[in-house]
């Protein structure tokens, strides 16, 4: 796991939010996909804030656990 503050990769990508976010704002978090990594992001900081960079191993252990 790592946090890229300036990854140029990372600007690349597509980011979603999720359906369950409101349009007035908070608490939202925005998730992008490459081939072998995962993106999340604080959709307040989405310009130029950290992104933290997982690999799709522990997106998929993390998205287990937290659908427990």
């Amino acid at each position: 796991m790592s946090t890229d503050r300036h990854t140029a990769r990372a600007a690349e990508l597509d980011w979603f939010k999720s359906s369950y976010s409101g349009t007035s704002g908070g608490d939202c978090l925005e998730v992008a996909a490459d081939l072998d990594a995962v993106y999340v992001r604080d959709s307040k900081a989405a310009g130029g804030g950290p992104a933290l960079r997982v690999t799709r191993g522990e997106w998929a252990a993390f998205v287990a656990l937290a659908a427990k």
